[in-house]
C-alpha cells in the first residue's frame, strides 16, 4: 500500500471510529435518560438506534470483537507449556461492546409490529428479515430465517435454519438444517454447526458475553452451546453436547482431571458425560463434559476431523 493509499485509509478509519463514538454515546445517554416520546432527543435517538442495526447488518460493526494479539497470545502460551487456564484470562481475549446491545433492546422498544410477507409465508413481528443474501454472497436454502441487524461473511450456508438480530458468521461456515444462531451469538468461519444445534443468544444484561464459536470448530448434531460459553478454534463437540456456564467440563488429557467451566480450549474433543454428586437423598448423576483429546495440529482441517472422528468413534 503506497502512502497516499494508507493516508486515504487511515482518514477513512478515523471517521469511522469517530461516527462509531457518536452512536456510542447518544445510545448510552438515551439509555440513562430515556427521552420523552417524539422529542427531538427521541428522534435523534431513533436514528442513532437504526444506523447502528443498520452497520450491525453490512457487517461494519459486531457485537463482540476478538483482541488483534489473541491468536498470539495462545502461541506464546502453548511454547511456553501454559495451560490455557494458566495464560490470559479466557474473558479477555474478547471485547463484548455493551452499548450496541443497548442499541438492539432499544430497536426491540421502537419498533412496531408489522405484517411481513415472504413468498407463502407469513409473519406479524417487530423486526424485518433479511434479503441482501445475493450482494453477500451468502446462500440460503428455504425456509431458512435471518433478521435483520444479523450478518453472514460470503460462502455461509443457511440450511432450513433461523439466526437472530446481532448474530455474526464468519466466511464458509455452515449452519445446517434447524441450528439456530442466537442474539449476538459470534460463529467464525469455516465453522459446522450440524443439524439441531442450539447457539443461544445473550442480550441482558447487555455487558454479558454472547456465545463465541471461533474459527473451524465442528458441533455436532443437537449441541446445545448457551450462557457466553466461547467454543476454542477447530475444537470438535460430539453430538447431543450440552454446555452451560455452570457445565463442568474436565481435562481428562491432565493429572487429576481439573474442571474448567464456560470454555473449550483450541483443538480439543469434547463429549457429553456425566459427573456424580452426593445429596441428602444419595448418589446423582449430573450433566458435565469430558475433553477426551485433540486434533492433530498437522494435518489440514478436514482430514483432521475426520481422523478424530473415527479415532474417538464420535457420533456426529
Amino acid at each position: 500500500m503506497n502512502s497516499e493509499n494508507e493516508g486515504k485509509y487511515k482518514m477513512q478509519h478515523e471517521l469511522h471510529d469517530e461516527l462509531h463514538h457518536k452512536l456510542q454515546l447518544a445510545i448510552e445517554e438515551g439509555c440513562k435518560n430515556v427521552p420523552v416520546p417524539a422529542s427531538d432527543a427521541d428522534i435523534r435517538l431513533r436514528a442513532a438506534v437504526e444506523s447502528v442495526i443498520g452497520l450491525l447488518d453490512r457487517g461494519e460493526i459486531r457485537v463482540a470483537t476478538p483482541l488483534a494479539n489473541d491468536a498470539n497470545d495462545a502461541n506464546d502460551a502453548n511454547a511456553a507449556g501454559e495451560s490455557e487456564s494458566e495464560s490470559e484470562s479466557e474473558s479477555e481475549r474478547w471485547t463484548t461492546h455493551a452499548w450496541i446491545k443497548q442499541a438492539i433492546l432499544l430497536y426491540f422498544k421502537f419498533s412496531p409490529m408489522a405484517h411481513i410477507e415472504v413468498g407463502p409465508f407469513v409473519y406479524h413481528d417487530k423486526i424485518p428479515l433479511k434479503t441482501n443474501y445475493r450482494d453477500l454472497k451468502v446462500r440460503v436454502v428455504p425456509p431458512a430465517v435471518a433478521r435483520y441487524g444479523s450478518f453472514m461473511e460470503p460462502g455461509v450456508i443457511l440450511m432450513p435454519s433461523y439466526v437472530n438480530i446481532g448474530a455474526w458468521i464468519g466466511a464458509g461456515t455452515m449452519v445446517d438444517t434447524w441450528a439456530t444462531v442466537g442474539s449476538c451469538a459470534q460463529i467464525g468461519a469455516n465453522v459446522h454447526l450440524s443439524g439441531g444445534v442450539g447457539i443461544g443468544g445473550v442480550l441482558e444484561p447487555p455487558s454479558a458475553t454472547p456465545v463465541i464459536v471461533e474459527d473451524g470448530a465442528f458441533l455436532g448434531s443437537r449441541c446445545i452451546v448457551v450462557e457466553g460459553v466461547r467454543i476454542g478454534r477447530e475444537a470438535v463437540l460430539a453430538a447431543n453436547t450440552t454446555l452451560t456456564a455452570s457445565t463442568p467440563i474436565i481435562d481428562t488429557r491432565k493429572s487429576g482431571m481439573p474442571e474448567i467451566k464456560g470454555y473449550i480450549p483450541p483443538r480439543c474433543v469434547v463429549v457429553p458425560g456425566t459427573k456424580e454428586k452426593e445429596m441428602p437423598g444419595g448418589k446423582i448423576f449430573t450433566s458435565c463434559a469430558y475433553i477426551i483429546g485433540e486434533r492433530k495440529p498437522s494435518t489440514d482441517l478436514k482430514t483432521s476431523l475426520n481422523e478424530t472422528l473415527r479415532e474417538f468413534a464420535l457420533s456426529v
